[in-house]
Formats: structure tokens, sequence, C-alpha cells
């Protein structure tokens, strides 16, 4: 005769089993919050349907096809990926210690790396170019031993970094926020490193926020405009992105400049459709 099972393990399955198949419970909504609401879809949305009723389609083609187009786009999404994994480097540990920490200093620390958020881009570029210019203070040392970073392709992927940087901080970190610490703790009790703890306990529950997180910095970087014209300025296959070809074709061809703004439209909106299916699946 098989042991009888504790009922402690049976209720605590029982109860699990009722958590998974009971429906989820939605707060009630007032009536009157669906009007804000589309309003504001309709604040984003008419202005890109107006932008797309201006695309001159027969010529579509023809227009983002241009070598200098396609050069600006392969530019872009290589310097935005790059950007990308450089921003996930440096901004997770540090997404992790303002989360967790309970320094008095921490709020400062949050404030100066969440800078970007609130600074114009151009104020973001004169920095850049203060801080890596030829004359900078780190320029200078770098200028001495034969390196040289403002108007290339590095002060590109450098400006994404820093203007895109804080989503990524601010994304994780209200997930770890959200998550709270109780499992590290109990990984800690069960003998498991911080190291170990870091990697198999924090990072796979927040993975949905760090997946939001590299969506929003990826898009930030791709569409990133004022940092980049500053610190890199505009050199044809060296630093001028999408958003700088769309800036001057505007000049000189609108309509290539539309087309070309829709590309990055139609970009952003893969991007985010697909890392909304991928995080609502984890989360699921």
């Amino acid at each position: 005769m098989p042991d009888a099972q504790p009922s402690g393990h049976r209720d605590g399955r029982r109860s699990r089993r009722t958590r998974r198949s009971r429906p989820a419970v939605r707060g009630p909504v007032p009536w009157w919050l669906p009007v804000p609401a589309v309003l504001g879809g309709l604040f984003v949305v008419v202005p890109v349907l107006a932008m797309v009723g201006r695309v001159q389609w027969g010529s579509f083609v023809a227009l983002v096809t241009s070598p200098a187009s396609l050069t600006a786009l392969g530019l872009s999404l290589g310097t935005a990926t790059a950007a990308t994994g450089i921003a996930f480097v440096l901004g997770y540990p540090l997404a992790v210690l303002f989360a967790r920490s309970r320094s008095r200093w921490t709020g400062v620390a949050r404030a100066v790396v969440l800078l970007p958020l609130v600074l114009p881009p151009v104020v973001g570029g004169l920095a850049l170019l203060a801080a890596f210019g030829r004359l900078g203070i780190v320029g200078a040392f770098l200028d001495e031993h034969g390196l040289r970073i403002a108007f290339t392709t590095a002060a590109v992927v450098i400006a994404q970094t820093f203007v895109a940087m804080p989503f990524l901080v601010s994304s994780i970190e209200g997930a770890l926020r959200v998550e709270g610490d109780r499992y590290e703790r109990v990984a800690a009790t069960l003998g498991a490193g911080p190291t170990r703890t870091f990697l198999t306990v924090t990072t796979p529950r927040v993975l949905p926020g760090i997946t939001a997180g590299l969506v929003l910095c990826f898009a930030r970087a791709l569409g990133e405009f004022g940092a980049t014209l500053t610190f890199a300025g505009s050199l044809q296959g060296v630093t001028r992105t999408l958003p700088l070809e769309v800036y001057l074709q505007r000049e000189i061809d609108p309509d290539t400049a539309v087309a070309l703004a829709l590309v990055l439209v139609v970009v952003a909106v893969l991007v985010i459709g697909l890392a909304s299916v991928r995080t609502r699946g984890a989360a699921l």
C-alpha cells in the first residue's frame, strides 16, 4: 500500500491548480476612462497615418533602396544593435544595484544615470563632445595614443548608448522591484552564492522586464538624432544614420524623407510587436 501523502502537499497542489484555473478578476473601469484613452491613441495614430498618406507608393521601393538609403539603414541597425548590447552589459548591473541597494546615495546615483531621459539630445551630444572630443577630458588622452572617437562610427554607438541606456535601466529596475528579493534570500539560505543566485534566480525571473528594456533601448537608439548629429556629425557611410538621412532629405527630396521615415516606423513596430509577443508568452 503506497504511503499516504501529507495533507499539506495535497492542499498545496490543489491550491495551485485552483489559482491556475481561476480566471483573472479585473478591476472596475470608470465609464469615462475610454474617452481620454481613445483621444490618447488618436494623438499618436493620426500623425502616423497622415505621414503614410503622403508616401508616393509608385516610387516607394526605388526611394528606400537607393544606395544612400540602404547604407543609412544598415548603419542604423548595426549601431543600434551594438549600442543595445553595450547598454545591457553596463545597464543591467546598474538596475540590479538600484533595485537592491539600500544606500542613501542610491537615489543620487539613479538621478545621474537617468539624466539623459530629460536632457535635450543636443545637450547630450555636447556633453559627449566635451568628454570624448579631441580636446575633451577623455578624448585628449585617447588622441595622444592615436585613438579618435568623435565623428566616427564609434561616436554614433556611444551617443546611442548614452541616450538609450536609461530606458533599459528604468525598465529592468521596475521589474526587479515588483518581483522583490524573496527568492534570492531563499537561494542564499540554501547555500547558493551571489553569482549563482544572480544568474539562476534573479535573471530568469525578470526576463520579461529585460526583454522590454532591450526593446525600448533598441528603439530609442534606432531613432536617435540630436546627440548623434552633435557628437558624430553626418558623414555618409560613417555616421549618417537613417534619422540623419531623413533630416537631410527633408530639405532636398521630401518624398524620400517621408519614405525613409515610414521605414523607421515599420522597423520600430516590428521590433515592439515581436517583443510584446515574446514578453506575453514568457508571462504566461
